[in-house]
């Protein structure tokens, strides 16, 4: 179904419309047709969609194809909605996205994207890469936003891209904050229906005034948000009292989303493979935050480390993916 169908079908009231309990101003409905139908403002993927997307070609979703008698990672997690990545791995990039966003407005589903793409991506860690040079990226995220167009979106912004800004070489950080800038600026202008959040860390990273500095200097005004927690461990709890923390340091306005794939027994101090994690609550609207969003794609390896010894980064592994469910 076309955005332009679903933005008339008359799914609200009229009046102010809520997301996580809080007024959206701008949302209310418009005056309908002649019937007097209401219809749905432009701008809220949320309400141009009936949930989330399921990415049907996940790796675990992948997986449970190869291995049919694997149910309870199919149940758990491959019929989950979560985050698609997108980065050097992804091909050509505007048809990638192209391809998935149309997927899911067909499906009438709101898919969540992963941008992960930056420059110096992981100050080399386990998840380096990223765009070959500055002008490469610009040209990346820009044909990113292209594939989106005028489809319903959730996209997430570089992931550790602000919170790692001391790693790079000191005349590299401004390199960093331009091409963020200019990141968020073609999701503002060319996507009118997507709420496009910058990464802002997670809970015991960087201070919430210094990371609400961050993104005020990536113009995070301009898009919906923010987003933390991605691909980490920390509650729920202890993500939105940093989000309303870095949301009070800017002055209010901006909103955020939780990663909340594998924090559901919190962190136990350690990012990479740790044992003992679970599963989260599954993507869902308000929960505290604007969204709580199953990002990381559970059974999806860090890295080399920890219970995922041997196991690339980004690479699926049953054994993770059940110990996520069990909580071992």
């Amino acid at each position: 179904m076309s955005t332009l169908r679903k933005a008339t079908i008359g799914l609200l009231t009229v009046g102010l419309f809520t997301l996580g309990g809080q007024p959206m101003p701008g949302l209310a409905a418009e005056p309908g047709p002649a019937d007097g139908t209401p219809t749905v403002a432009a701008g809220n993927p949320v309400q141009l969609t009936n949930g989330f997307y399921v990415d049907p070609n996940s790796n675990p979703a992948k997986y449970v194809k190869q291995h049919p008698g694997e149910t309870e990672i199919k149940t758990k997690i491959a019929d989950k909605a979560g985050g698609r990545w997108f980065g050097n791995w992804s091909g050509d990039i505007k048809a990638a996205v192209t391809s998935y966003t149309t997927a899911a407005d067909r499906a009438n589903k709101l898919p969540i994207l992963v941008a992960y793409n930056i420059p110096g991506r992981d100050c080399g860690g386990h998840s380096g890469g990223g765009a070959g040079s500055p002008a490469a990226y610009r040209d990346w995220i820009a044909k990113f936003a292209d594939g989106i167009g005028n489809r319903p979106a959730v996209v997430v912004i570089e992931p550790d891209a602000l919170a790692q800004l001391d790693c790079m070489p000191e005349n590299q950080r401004q390199v960093r904050i331009d091409l963020l800038k200019y990141a968020v600026n073609q999701f503002a202008s060319k996507n009118p229906n997507t709420w496009a959040y910058m990464d802002g860390g997670n809970y015991n990273w960087i201070a919430a005034g210094e990371m609400a500095r961050r993104l005020r200097l990536v113009d995070v005004g301009k898009i919906r948000g923010f987003a933390l927690n991605t691909s980490n461990y920390y509650t729920t709890q202890q993500s939105v009292t940093k989000g309303n923390a870095i949301k009070s340091a800017l002055g209010g306005s901006s909103q955020f989303v939780v990663d909340t794939s594998r924090n559901g027994k919190g962190s136990n101090g350690e990012w990479c493979n740790p044992p003992g994690r679970k599963l989260g609550v599954t993507s869902q609207v308000g929960g505290g935050a604007d969204m709580l969003l199953w990002l990381k794609v559970p059974g999806d390896s860090d890295g080399d480390c920890g219970i995922g010894k041997g196991i690339p980064a980004g690479t699926f592994s049953a054994t993770l993916a059940k110990r996520l469910i069990s909580g071992t």
